[in-house]
């Protein structure tokens, strides 16, 4: 398929991704998007609303990709524990090998815009929620949960370690710091959060 051939809105995406990651959001120009993209101001605006649409659209379909390759990795045959294990060790992989997505979830995708909109919380984000609840309600209905903890906290807890690990292995690769976290890193810390709210 040649550049023509791929639609407008698709190209706008890949190269909204591509330039967000190498430049950040704020010093990303719609003219530059477009020009990468092969197509105008006007076909961005007409998908997308504007730069602040393409980049909820990039996070939609990121997210998204991303939760649909996590469900497809986790077999529904293993324990609801061993699930909530896999899930972070799986996110942390799945990043890794897209080193644009990473950088926009990581650095982007909690940041407040200076067109006074919140941080995006995106149904694709919520996606990757959902599962995690869903994990979590398998462990309560296994009896494998503490009944003093909330699970919306726990789920909280799981997200935010994920997230933070990599973040700052992302920001100290940037800065040339050494933060050389691993996935088996990553998987030693969930596994003792998972270990203090399970029964």
């Amino acid at each position: 398929m040649t550049h023509h051939d791929t639609p407008s809105r698709t190209r706008l995406l890949l190269a909204g991704r591509k330039l967000f990651a190498e430049n950040g959001y704020e010093s990303t120009s719609t003219a530059s998007i477009a020009r990468l993209a092969g197509t105008s101001e006007s076909q961005l605006i007409k998908h997308f609303g504007g730069k602040a649409g393409l980049l909820d659209a990039i996070f939609v379909d990121g997210w998204t990709t991303l939760t649909a390759w996590l469900q497809q990795q986790l077999s529904a045959t293993i324990s609801p524990v061993d699930r909530l294990r896999a899930i972070p060790r799986l996110m942390f992989e799945a990043l890794n090998r897209d080193p644009e997505l990473r950088q926009l979830l990581l650095l982007e995708g909690r940041r407040i815009r200076k067109e006074g909109r919140l941080a995006t919380l995106t149904d694709g984000f919520l996606g990757f929620v959902k599962l995690v609840d869903a994990t979590l309600e398998d462990m309560r209905q296994a009896g494998q949960l503490r009944d003093d903890l909330n699970p919306q906290a726990i789920r909280s807890a799981l997200i935010g370690l994920t997230e933070g690990v990599m973040r700052d292995r992302l920001l100290a690769e940037r800065a040339g710091h050494p933060a050389e976290f691993t996935v088996e890193n990553l998987g030693a810390l969930v596994d003792a959060l998972i270990e203090s709210v399970s029964t």
